[in-house]
């Protein structure tokens, strides 16, 4: 029996939440479970095309732990799940437009499928399981 997809919505920027979405995503994708995930409001940020770690992230108990013991970035994480399975990655088009952004130009390169508006996501995610982070 086929896994349903999880559909992940992203919006916080904070360091913990991002890496939790990485790690759910990465692990789901590359057991063979289709990911789609929604980066929206705060959390576009961490994603802005030649951010270092230590520009990308902030906040939460976790996020000086996560720097000084060298976890794997999230946006590795991310990069990992989609080599190895089945996930897609959608920029909030609204929050794009916010910015004056293009996904394929002012995110990490190589990491999003492209612009996508909440009621297209919303609308897909019925035929899986959505969680938000």
């Amino acid at each position: 029996m086929a896994s349903k997809p999880l559909f992940i919505m992203l919006c916080s920027d904070e360091h913990e939440k991002i890496q939790l979405a990485a790690m759910v995503a990465s692990v789901a994708a590359v057991s063979d479970r289709p990911v789609q995930v929604f980066v929206t409001m705060n959390a576009i940020l961490a994603f802005r095309r030649g951010a270092t770690p230590a520009e990308r992230y902030h906040g939460g108990h976790f996020h000086e732990k996560f720097m000084t013991a060298k976890v794997p970035d999230a946006i590795e994480l991310f990069e990992h799940g989609k080599m190895l399975g089945d996930m897609k990655m959608w920029a909030c088009s609204m929050v794009l437009d916010l910015h004056h952004w293009e996904a394929d130009k002012d995110l990490t390169e190589g990491l999003f499928d492209g612009a996508a508006g909440l009621t297209v996501f919303l609308a897909d995610a019925e035929e899986g399981e959505l969680i938000t982070i």
